[in-house]
């Protein structure tokens, strides 16, 4: 099967990842940001799609062009939920970091074509983590948590004609609103000593907004790319509850992929890894430590349309949280919670479907991740949908 993209058409990409997207696991703990959306936000998911050249000069799919890019990444996550808080959870800040695990997926190295996409990244979360571990917010610690969120993140992305050190450039800006309800069984204020059986909490807003940058180079089969992306903290955020959409502190992420794309057989596989550095949270004077990530994918085109695989994401934390230990709240907050480094891992199916809006090719990615190897955060199940629109 050859597939036969137009390449001129496909398009580019969120992260943001996202999109940290947001992630990522960005919910309350998936939420990881689509930050680039990158954008959840990868959210970015995936990758769009460009039109990458074939070997005998041919382009590949449109369709594979226009897969989602979503970096928003980097730092969707964040929307997510922030559950808690500055303190510790152990691990991120509430069990929620920056990038927004699984925004990129599919055709993530693929180069997108000149001109400008639009990105749109529907995202559900739905994670829990039981009575063993400990999340703290604010002066507050919480334990057996129940989270949902649910997110529309958008991202508008433009990639000169022009290349850039024989790389196609792309520059983007992903933003997103959606609601986050987050529950605890049991709630302990540390400066008083007050502990509530059961609370509940939830918030609808914007997220924080998250810029990306990215540089991508095609040879035939072989496509690699490099992206710079952040968090901008200006979405729904209040240090005292326990329900947020944004992380209330900025971050940067910066990382790279590579996709193989046969155009002859429709065989596919990508991987994008980054690095998240977070700056400390004003309001909690809580610091996430440095995280890492990767999101894969491997798929087999069945026609010059349909494309069906597997995705996954890894999360790990590389260093621990900071906070300030002195007085009797901090020292409280260090012996119960420690200098904690979150992980998580998922698995799960996805399906691309190419398509024509006018004279250019479309890209639909729906996708669905179930985490294992949690640790010092939520553990459930998120489910995308990409939708890159050129023109």
């Amino acid at each position: 099967m050859e597939l036969s993209i137009v390449t001129a058409e496909a398009q580019g990409r969120v992260h943001a990842d996202s999109a940290h997207v947001p992630g990522e696991g960005e919910s309350a703990f998936g939420a990881r940001r689509l930050r680039g959306c990158a954008a959840r936000a990868q959210a970015r998911s995936s990758a769009s799609r460009a039109g990458v050249q074939t070997g005998a000069g041919r382009e590949p799919p449109a369709a594979v062009r226009t897969a989602p890019r979503c970096s928003t990444g980097v730092g969707f996550a964040a929307f997510v939920i922030a559950l808690a808080a500055p303190g510790a959870v152990r691990a991120d800040e509430g069990g929620v970091p920056f990038w927004f695990s699984g925004q990129y997926s599919s055709m993530s190295a693929v180069p997108p074509t000149p001109g400008w996409t639009v990105t749109l990244m529907p995202y559900y979360y739905r994670g829990s983590a039981d009575t063993s571990t400990t999340f703290a917010r604010g002066n507050t610690l919480v334990t057996d948590l129940d989270t949902r969120s649910s997110l529309l993140i958008g991202q508008a992305s433009y990639a000169p004609a022009t290349k850039v050190f024989g790389a196609q450039p792309m520059i983007g800006l992903g933003w997103g609103f959606g609601s986050n309800t987050t529950s605890a069984r049991i709630s302990s204020e540390l400066a008083s000593g007050v502990v509530q059986p059961e609370t509940s909490d939830s918030v609808r807003g914007g997220t924080d907004l998250y810029p990306i940058a990215a540089l991508y180079w095609n040879s035939g089969n072989h496509n690699a790319m490099t992206y710079l992306t952040g968090d901008i903290p200006v979405g729904a955020y209040n240090a005292k509850r326990l329900a947020n959409i944004g992380i209330g502190h900025a971050a940067i992420d910066a990382g790279g992929g590579y996709t193989y794309l046969n155009q002859s057989t429709g065989v596919e596989a990508s991987a994008v890894a980054g690095i998240t550095y977070n700056w400390r949270n004003p309001d909690t004077d809580y610091r996430n430590g440095i995280d890492s990530h990767l999101d894969w994918a491997a798929s087999q085109f069945l026609s010059k349309s349909w494309q069906v695989g597997i995705v996954g994401y890894v999360y790990y934390q590389l260093s621990n949280d900071t906070y300030p230990t002195d007085g009797a709240v901090g020292a409280a907050r260090q012996r119960l919670l420690g200098g904690f480094r979150s992980r998580v891992a998922s698995v799960g199916p996805e399906v691309g479907y190419l398509f024509r809006v006018g004279d250019k090719t479309a890209y639909l990615n729906v996708r669905g991740y179930w985490e294992f190897w949690a640790r010092d955060r939520p553990e459930g199940y998120a489910l995308f949908a990409t939708l890159d629109l050129p023109f």
